[in-house]
């Protein structure tokens, strides 16, 4: 198994050790060729605008979008949870492959970043150390298409439709694999 990291901006190569620790290969996409050769995608962590910029500066927006529809499994974490969706902030999404609408930064700038204890049953995770940094909030989801895995108060930050997933933390700044484990068993 080849597992994708987007590396056109973001915190990607944080997710190496835990792909490591799980047993499995990692390739760091940045063309169209990288993303041909991998068998899912981790979209992490960054600055939304910038990666849809180079998504669609780099040719890659429609092949990524084609292997979503595919089923190629993908797995958005933070601005990755915002590039899925299908509204941010009342516009279009640029992958627009999850039913639900965020909003950037909505729990505040990068200096009301925190920890929150998170239960994730599925996961068998109880008071989970999630860490959020300038994290969007789900405002709205298909709750026929969209399963909740997780909240933060009453906001959805876990959810998945098939094989695509999003997080509005930040699991790979947790030694606890469970999160990649989960991804690389889609």
């Amino acid at each position: 198994m080849q597992v994708g990291l987007l590396g056109l901006q973001g915190a990607f190569l944080d997710h190496i050790p835990h792909l490591q620790q799980c047993g499995v290969s990692h390739t760091v996409v940045r063309t169209q060729a990288d993303l041909a050769a991998i068998d899912r995608l981790i979209i992490p962590g960054g600055e939304s605008t910038v990666m849809a910029k180079f998504l669609g500066e780099f040719a890659m927006t429609a092949p990524l979008k084609a292997c979503i529809e595919a089923g190629m499994p993908v797995w958005g974490i933070c601005a990755g949870a915002i590039l899925l969706a299908q509204k941010v902030d009342g516009r279009p999404g640029a992958l627009a492959a999850l039913p639900m609408a965020v909003t950037r930064n909505a729990y505040g700038r990068q200096i009301a970043s925190d920890t929150h204890l998170l239960d994730v049953p599925l996961l068998s995770l109880y008071e989970y150390p999630a860490i959020f940094i300038r994290s969007p909030r789900i405002d709205q989801w298909d709750a026929d298409a969209v399963t909740v895995h997780a909240r933060r108060d009453p906001d959805p930050v876990f959810v998945q439709k098939g094989h695509i997933m999003a997080t509005t933390f930040h699991p790979e700044l947790n030694p606890d694999i469970a999160f990649h484990r989960y991804f690389i068993d889609l």
